[in-house]
């Protein structure tokens, strides 16, 4: 069945479907739409967003039918510019309850012939799976507000970085709102008005909180080496990894902060140290995963038009972001039913907003996340009460 639904909010509930309204409380249990909706119960569902690799609904629209929707969105910012002017909020309104009910026909019925086009002319992707999953997982992080408590960083405000850093809380919208295809790799941007946590200075964390009693944070250990390792079919360090090529590759002669900044200048750069190479061996990897033009990577990303330059770098980012989001899932799906959730995620790291009451299933989901398709990686574990001010656990 090709539906939309009415509202993504949580109060507002209804699809559109054979040219009908249906006010019904639940969605379809499978079908076809433009964007993943967290009123979707099921997994059997056709994305016509994922369908066009994050495109707009605009971007995909077909020529014959531009002219019309253009006009449809012509109407639509006008009744939202008519909303703001009264002061009605649509973050606490229906979009089916405010606009006339002949255009709310108009836009999702030409909603539903752009989806049925992206469908008919679009592959499915090779990484649907996963970015049903993540989308899946982010719009649940989107309807979580994030609590903020400007008191432990007050003493900070009066510097012009404070005072900027305090205007924008009091500007966006204390959520986490990311945007899944905002970059080639796969790594996660913000959208706009949504609370900065990916860019936000260290010193202003200590404002981030938990609803619950603990922030817990599950973060790789050096991830995109232990990734390149795997791709490479090698077994993985138990330990740190930086003193584990202080004394595998260094021969013990540097300090663990001198062989961490080596070892990156190396793989990233086209700077040589053959002992690094002898380990990594950073063109078995490349020769596997890129082709001379496109990249394709064990999670079914495709990158079109890379060249030898970028290639690396492009594998193992791409492919050690997808295995962040793949391993964040699985905590999602544990977390499910408990009072515990995940509040956001920072590149390389998940953040769990973790009540008292589940702590015994830490251990759980610390396994859980250090499970990756490739080998067990080394999980650094670290919690505290505010974002701040997080030590590190021996777990």
């Amino acid at each position: 069945m090709l539906f939309q639904a009415l509202d993504s909010k949580a109060d507002c509930v209804g699809y559109y479907a054979n040219k009908i309204i249906n006010p019904d409380r639940t969605l379809p249990l499978e079908g076809e739409t433009w964007e993943y909706s967290p009123h979707l119960r099921g997994k059997h569902y056709e994305i016509g967003r994922i369908y066009s690799q994050g495109a707009t609904i605009t971007d995909v629209c077909p020529e014959d039918m531009r002219e019309d929707w253009e006009k449809i969105k012509k109407t639509l910012r006008a009744c939202l510019k008519a909303f703001r002017t009264s002061l009605l909020s649509m973050e606490e309104n229906c979009l089916y309850d405010a606009v006339p009910e002949y255009f709310l026909f108009q836009y999702l019925e030409a909603k539903n012939k752009i989806t049925k086009h992206v469908l008919e002319t679009h592959p499915r992707p090779e990484n649907y799976q996963a970015m049903y999953n993540l989308v899946e997982m982010l719009s649940s992080i989107r309807s979580q507000t994030v609590s903020v408590d400007i008191n432990p960083i007050k003493h900070l405000l009066s510097s012009v970085r404070g005072m900027n850093f305090h205007r924008t809380l009091q500007t966006v919208n204390h959520v986490c709102d990311y945007n899944p295809w905002g970059t080639i790799t796969g790594r996660l941007s913000t959208n706009p008005n949504s609370l900065p946590i990916l860019t936000m200075n260290k010193e202003f964390r200590a404002c981030i909180k938990p609803k619950n009693d603990y922030l817990v944070e599950l973060d790789f250990n050096a991830a995109e080496l232990r990734v390149l390792l795997a791709l490479a079919g090698l077994e993985q360090p138990k330990n740190d990894i930086h003193n584990w090529n202080v004394k595998n590759v260094f021969g013990g002669h540097l300090t663990r902060d001198e062989a961490k900044v080596k070892t990156f200048a190396w793989l990233y750069s086209n700077k040589e140290n053959k002992d690094l190479e002898r380990l990594y061996n950073k063109d078995l990897v490349r020769n596997k995963y890129w082709d001379g033009l496109k990249i394709t990577t064990d999670y079914g990303r495709i990158i079109e038009n890379v060249d030898e330059h970028h290639s690396l770098n492009y594998i193992v980012q791409s492919t050690t972001i997808d295995m962040v989001h793949e391993q964040a899932h699985k905590v999602y799906e544990l977390l499910k039913g408990t009072k515990s959730n995940i509040a956001f995620l920072i590149h390389d790291a998940v953040y769990i907003d973790l009540a008292a009451e589940d702590r015994y299933e830490l251990l759980n989901l610390l396994d859980t996340f250090r499970k990756t398709r490739y080998d067990m990686f080394k999980v650094n574990v670290s919690a505290g009460k505010n974002l701040g001010e997080m030590k590190e656990l021996k777990l």
